[in-house]
Formats: structure tokens, C-alpha cells, sequence
């Protein structure tokens, strides 16, 4: 199956890793991964702040980049939200039927709805011998409706000892430009999500935005309690060999 790559800004200027994680494992996998180097942001964080017609902007360019892939898969929970949620209404708030079209034309999947829902595997031929917290975004959570998708595809990791995260549904309190306009409320959201993460006395915690994880990995840094953070991709591309 060929497969579009979109990798996100954030992962892309902060956690590359991220990314090639992806397409390490669906070309383990028998995809033929495309990346395509026009791509930009999606367009969120306009979206979210306001600036309709930035968003437009952005939106269409998405549209025209991966409107000719058959399916496109990102590592950003999000971002896939946006796209698929939010661009319809991004159309109808600027007037833009073109834009409406042309993204309702998308097939867009986040990683482990691709794997689960599509491919059909949960077993992925990774090994990752750590003790694992998994933290439920947002978005993946409450937009995406990701379910068990992400905990079905750890428990199939070999040597993984899967750790139950204490209120793992609870916000960690980035949410974007939340965290830089209640930064007194968002300090004290994270706090209690690494409290929560440290009584499960895992060694990683996983999730499937890696903004979130920056969000609380700084947060788990300043601690020193040797906790890393690390998105889900790159714990299902390890292998044996490549340890």
C-alpha cells in the first residue's frame, strides 16, 4: 500500500526522530512511504487563536499537497483532528466551497488508527524491554476516539511491561496556546500528571502528540527522576537489531 507521509511542523522541527520512526516502521510493514517537502503546517494554532482566514490559507495549501495521495498518514493525533474536523468548518467560516471539496476528498489517518483499522495488525514485530505509561491525548482521546487502538498495539510489544497510568484520562495541560495564556493553571495540570506518571514508576511514558510530550517532558526533566518521554512510533519501530 503506498502511504503519504505528513509529519507535522512540530514533529518535524522538534522531534524528527518522530518521523522517521513512522516511516521505519510502515516500510517494515510493506508500505511504500512517499514524503512530500512542500508540505507545511496544517494550519492548527490558527485555527485555535482565531485567524480564519490563515487557517483557509494553510488548509488549501494541505489540500493541494496530498489531495493526489490515496491515503496520508500523520504521527500527530491533532493535527489529524484538524484536518478532518476542522477543515469543513474552516471552509464554511471563510466561504470557500473549493476548499469544502477538496477536503472532504482527504483520507487522512493518525498512526494507530492506520495500523489497527486498515492494515489490520496489532503485533508490529517491535521490542521494547521498559516499563511504559501511556498518556491518552486530548485529541486522540475526546476527537479522535483512538479507544484501546494505542494500548492494543503496546501490549503486543515484546518485552514491554505496560504500567497503569493513575487518572490517565486527565489533561496535561499544554492544549496549545492554553498553556502560554493560563500558565498558572497548566504548571499545576502537568503537575499532577507527572505525579501520576511517577506513581506508576514507569521508566517511559508514550502518547501520540508529541506536543503533549514536550509539555510533560520538560516537566518530568526539572525532576530529575530519569522518566523519558517518547511518542508511541518510535517504541513500535525498535527492534532487536536496531537496539
Amino acid at each position: 500500500m503506498r502511504v503519504a507521509l505528513f509529519v507535522a511542523c512540530f514533529n518535524d522541527v522538534l522531534f524528527p526522530r518522530t518521523g522517521e520512526a513512522v516511516a521505519s516502521l510502515l516500510t517494515r510493514l510493506g508500505c511504500e512511504v512517499s514524503f512530500t517537502p512542500e508540505q507545511t503546517c496544517c494550519g492548527q494554532m490558527h485555527w485555535s487563536t482565531g485567524y480564519q482566514r490563515e487557517a483557509a490559507g494553510l488548509a488549501r495549501g494541505f489540500t493541494e499537497v496530498f489531495g493526489p495521495q490515496d491515503v496520508v498518514v500523520t504521527p500527530a493525533a491533532s493535527c489529524a483532528t484538524t484536518i478532518r474536523d476542522a477543515y469543513p468548518r474552516i471552509a464554511e467560516a471563510t466561504a470557500d466551497p473549493g476548499l469544502a471539496g477538496a477536503a472532504a476528498r482527504l483520507t487522512v489517518y493518525e498512526l494507530t488508527e492506520f495500523l489497527v483499522d486498515v492494515l489490520g495488525v496489532t503485533d508490529v514485530g517491535a521490542y521494547f524491554p521498559h516499563r511504559v505509561a501511556y498518556h491518552p491525548t486530548c485529541h486522540s482521546l475526546r476527537a479522535l476516539r483512538l479507544g484501546d487502538r494505542p494500548l492494543r498495539l503496546l501490549r503486543a510489544v515484546r518485552g514491554l511491561e505496560l504500567a497503569e497510568l493513575p487518572a490517565a484520562e486527565e489533561c496535561c495541560g499544554f492544549g496549545g496556546a492554553f498553556a502560554m495564556k493560563n500558565s498558572d493553571v497548566s504548571v499545576a495540570m502537568v503537575a499532577d500528571k507527572v505525579r501520576h506518571i511517577r506513581q506508576s514508576s514507569a521508566d517511559v511514558v508514550c502518547a501520540v502528540d508529541n506536543s503533549c510530550l514536550a509539555h510533560i517532558g520538560g516537566a518530568l526533566s526539572r525532576l530529575r527522576g530519569g522518566v523519558r518521554a517518547m511518542h508511541l512510533a518510535e517504541i513500535l519501530a525498535a527492534t532487536e537489531a536496531s537496539r
